[in-house]
Parts: C-alpha cells; structure tokens; sequence
C-alpha cells in the first residue's frame, strides 16, 4: 500500500461493485487478509480494496512478462 489516497481510491472502486462481485473477490482473498478481516482488524470493504489492488498489480506484472515474451519471439 503505498498512501492511504492509494488505499481511498482502491476503497471507491469496491463501493462501486454489486454484492456478488465483491463476494467473488472475498472469495479470492489471502489468508492473511482474510484472517484480520475475521477478526475485525479491517473493514470488509477494505479488504475487497486491498484485495483489488493486489489483483491489479499481478495483473500489471503478468502483461509486462507477456510483452517481454511476444519481444522475444
């Protein structure tokens, strides 16, 4: 995470998903999160944020090593 603006940010798009769509990503979520969640440590709607976030830098980095790839072949 790197600024709470970040976090706000990623925290707007979640209020922005249905319920089953944020279900599908809690759904999704690491262990880690998922066990503060449970124990109240962070709000649901933050975890679906965080977890949205983690899934858009995966995202970033899987499209950067396909570029890579289609560059080499």
């Amino acid at each position: 995470m790197k600024t709470s603006a970040h976090l706000a940010e990623w925290i707007e798009k979640a209020m922005l998903l249905s319920k089953d769509d944020a279900e599908r990503i809690l759904a999704r979520m690491r262990k880690k999160i998922t066990r503060k969640m449970k124990q109240d440590e962070i709000d649901p709607l933050v975890a679906v944020a965080l977890q949205l976030q983690l899934e858009d830098e995966q995202l970033k980095e899987w499209r950067g090593k396909i570029a890579e790839l289609r560059e080499r072949g």
